[in-house]
């Protein structure tokens, strides 16, 4: 365990009632799942753009996760089903383990060219970075900033003693934010995977959140604060390996947690707001329909969608739900994103104006 300055330990202190706050808020919301994949899409394309993958947030919100436009989405849309399916995971009682780890890199890196070497522990030696004034000509070991522990027995080893430490109980002796810092660095440094360990290590703060109970609603997204100081992120990181400076990493990351809970909690709200103004509009007309409003739901819970997906959520034959799409159209409530496509997606302006700001 690190010795903290009291700086830090202010910090962690921060971030801890901010997140306490932000679960405090999810839990009295009717159902707060329905804004989970929201804020999934936008921890996306934030955790994507930080490893060189970008997409639009106008784009990724719209997406359709079925038929992604281009190789960037297929990735971004791969990390909102690898979290989905590792919050459930966790939430039905399964512990962090290699092979869950190892599963979700597999499926982040569905549909790329790395798929057929995806969801193992790498065989082959990879590098971070480049030293500054490096001869690019040099042995890429010689010229890299970081060299993560070589493939092997150390590697596997590295990974499972990590894997066990943060389903372990620290409570005792361990804030579980320093915790959540501690594995990220370490996960970092070993890099365990040809590719996606700064989405997948990411998406581990989150996830180790809620396995401590920290997040009884694992709704945070981390990466877009990480993302806009990205150099000082990767600094605060190599710092630890170089100098062994905890301190100035721990409250770095402990402030990026407080930024986080803050900004999900305000765009949670935000959302629910939206959510209860356009329920307004629907009381203000002529329909009556449990299935309207049902339908609002399902367009602040999802960015974009089909009338197929709407006739899948709702039970709705096709035909009302075409209808019901068009009434709330008439409505102003939905608008159609592209009218000349052959399989119209639609979303709600409101909602999408939330997301994007």
């Amino acid at each position: 365990m690190p010795v903290l300055e009291g700086r830090t330990h202010l910090a962690v202190s921060r971030a801890r009632a901010a997140l306490a706050a932000l679960d405090a808020t999810a839990k009295q919301l009717p159902n707060p799942t329905l804004l989970r994949l929201p804020t999934l899409r936008r921890e996306a394309q934030s955790t994507s753009a930080l490893e060189g993958t970008y997409a639009p947030l106008a784009d990724v919100f719209t997406a359709d996760e079925d038929a992604p436009s281009t190789p960037e989405l297929v990735e971004v849309l791969n990390y909102v089903a690898m979290a989905n399916y590792g919050f459930r995971r966790i939430s039905e009682g399964y512990p962090i383990s290699v092979s869950l780890v190892s599963e979700l890199q597999g499926r982040l890196m569905q549909g790329t060219k790395l798929e057929g070497i995806s969801g193992k522990v790498r065989e082959d030696q990879v590098v971070i970075g480049q030293r500054p004034g490096a001869d690019p000509r040099a042995f890429p070991a010689h010229r890299s900033r970081f060299v993560p522990t070589p493939p092997g027995m150390h590697l596997e080893t590295g990974l499972r003693d990590l894997m066990d430490w943060m389903k372990a109980d620290h409570s005792d002796e361990i804030d579980p934010v320093v915790a959540a810092a501690m594995s990220h660095y370490q996960f970092e440094t070993l890099h365990p995977f040809m590719d996606g360990n700064g989405r997948v290590g990411r998406y581990l703060i989150v996830l180790h959140l809620q396995a401590a109970g920290v997040l009884s609603e694992p709704t945070l997204t981390v990466s877009p604060w990480f993302e806009s100081r990205r150099g000082e992120y990767y600094d605060r990181l190599f710092d630890v390996s170089a100098r062994e400076d905890w301190n100035a990493y721990i409250e770095f990351f402990s402030r990026g947690l407080e930024s986080a809970a803050d900004q999900t909690k305000d765009q949670m709200l935000s959302l629910v707001a939206v959510q209860a103004e356009l329920k307004d509009r629907l009381r203000a007309s002529n329909l009556r329909a449990d299935t309207a409003h049902a339908l609002v739901d399902l367009a602040v819970a999802n960015p974009s969608f089909t009338v197929k997906r709407v006739e899948q959520e709702l039970g709705v034959s096709y035909q009302r739900a075409n209808k019901l799409v068009r009434q709330l159209k008439d409505l102003e409530i939905l608008q159609v994103l592209d009218d000349s496509a052959y399989k119209k997606r639609f979303y709600s302006p409101s909602v999408l104006a939330v997301l994007i700001g």
